[in-house]
């Protein structure tokens, strides 16, 4: 999870310093004498991960081929850590030379940028729970729910199979996890990835032949026809020395296809004319909405009520329970809603306790949204004098009686807009549960852009459903503000 974080924020940093898109790559590599790759070290092993016996050492088959790449024409590979989906957009704006991550060549990724010849030709594999027998074939994977990673030719694949539910991973840790406890019923990957997470997993097994065939290319701006060139050589010279099969040899990853790469040459892999309807991603956005409505909706309810009750905890249970319900607060308040997301939803199956995904969302939004909501509660009814109170108990008013009859009314209305304005909050916030597995908005506008690479016209789309249900919202909240003041 850290090493996500820190990617993220290294992938931030580098939006602003990323250097201008320069005429010829070649000519910039040649000046610097240092050659920017970008990767992700959180798609993890094989590829590029992080090295047990060194956490400052990132290792794996792609880092030594690059390596030996940077040899070969002598300068130094320099990694820029990107996170996977965003690794096409982050080399069309100029953040590294050429991206060198498990990128597999689609008709879409060809319309954009341009590919060096193969470097590793792949298969995908199906994988099931041990105890399963009959999804051998894409065909029997129809009405099943399937993970897979988002943007990679599987996704593409199984979307094109009719009935299949695909539920995209943002690694392939948590997608073997959720296979292994029930939650999914196979995961489709590429082969590498599948013989190094599922094979070795006595509760998995591989099901049925691998199915597709494509390759592993480097990705390059198309203003870049000069580095192509020279990679694509420096590819040639590792294949005919022997190296690239001593590379993956040594990482168990040599296969009778990788016979191929005698063959292959530098048109294998040359940008196509490939239309690209991003229209048919909108029932995937109008169904993604549909989810963010229910989850913000359940989600408050459960905030609203589990606030209440701390807050009356808080102020007037017993002194035990108040300082429970204080220090329920301040640890909500004080962890980030993501690692309360992941506890809920990855940490709980190790104590015996498995939520579905939308449980888990719904209790994580909720559970953290109670902490704040708590606050506000707290707050309004303390807002009103004391003498309120003072006088109902005078007139022989129980506690309870003083606070729905008297403190509570006349709290309402400071409790209101920041209740209101919590809840357009959390309506946004939902875009978090996607690391659980949850398609909400977000997350459909994240698989369709990084499927076709039309950020701009489904991010409109996206905006504007966003926007026509959270103005809803707020015209509901300055009504209840004008009532309540009246």
């Amino acid at each position: 999870m850290c090493r996500r974080l820190i990617s993220a924020i290294l992938f931030g940093a580098s939006w602003f310093c990323a250097p201008s898109v320069y005429a010829e790559a070649w000519d910039h590599v040649q000046k610097t004498g240092e050659l920017r790759w970008g990767a992700d070290e959180t798609g993890g092993a094989p590829y590029i991960f992080v090295d047990d016996k060194d956490a400052k050492t990132l290792i794996g088959f792609e880092v030594e081929i690059m390596n030996a790449i940077g040899r070969t024409l002598h300068v130094k590979p320099i990694l820029v850590l990107t996170p996977w989906e965003e690794l096409v957009p982050a080399l069309q704006r100029g953040n590294f030379d050429i991206a060198f991550n498990g990128l597999e060549v689609t008709p879409e990724r060809r319309q954009t940028i341009d590919f060096t010849r193969p470097y590793y030709y792949f298969s995908e594999q199906i994988v099931i729970r041990r105890d399963e027998s009959a999804l051998q074939t894409l065909p029997a994977l129809r009405g099943h729910r399937v993970g897979t990673l988002s943007a990679s030719l599987a996704f593409n694949m199984l979307n094109r199979e009719p009935g299949v539910i695909v539920i995209p991973y943002p690694s392939p840790v948590e997608a073997y996890k959720d296979l292994e406890l029930g939650r999914t019923d196979a995961v489709l990957m590429d082969l590498p990835i599948a013989a190094w997470y599922a094979a070795p997993n006595p509760k998995l097994k591989f099901a049925g032949a691998p199915v597709g065939e494509s390759a592993y290319a480097g990705g390059l701006r198309k203003d870049s026809p000069e580095l192509r060139a020279r990679i694509n050589a420096a590819i040639t010279a590792l294949v005919q020395s022997g190296e690239l099969e001593r590379i993956y040899k040594k990482w168990r990853l040599w296969t009778p296809n990788q016979r191929k790469l005698n063959l292959a040459t530098a048109d294998d892999t040359v940008a196509a004319d490939v239309g690209r309807s991003w229209a048919r991603f909108i029932p995937l956005l109008l169904r993604g909405a549909v989810m963010t409505v229910l989850i913000s909706c359940l989600s408050m309810t459960l905030a609203i009520g589990g606030g209440f009750l701390l807050c009356y905890g808080r102020l007037y249970g017993p002194k035990i329970i108040g300082v429970s319900c204080s220090g329920y607060i301040e640890i909500i308040r004080g962890t980030p809603l993501l690692i309360q997301l992941y506890l809920l939803y990855y940490g709980l199956p190790n104590l015996g306790i498995e939520l579905n995904p939308i449980t888990a969302a719904v209790l994580g939004m909720g559970m953290n949204y109670a902490a704040y909501e708590a606050e506000i509660y707290r707050a309004g009814l303390l807002a009103v004098p004391k003498g309120q109170s003072d006088a109902a108990r005078s007139l022989g008013m129980t506690r309870n009686q003083c606070l729905w009859h008297i403190i509570l009314p006349q709290a309402v209305r400071t409790i209101l807009p920041p209740s209101t304005n919590d809840f357009i909050a959390l309506f946004k916030d939902t875009s978090l549960v996607s690391i659980i597995t949850v398609t909400e908005l977000t997350r459909a506008y994240s698989t369709a852009a990084t499927t076709t690479y039309r950020f701009l016209e489904l991010g409109l789309v996206t905006a504007a459903l966003y926007f026509a249900m959270s103005y809803p919202l707020s015209v509901w909240s300055k009504t209840l503000e004008r009532r309540t003041t009246h």
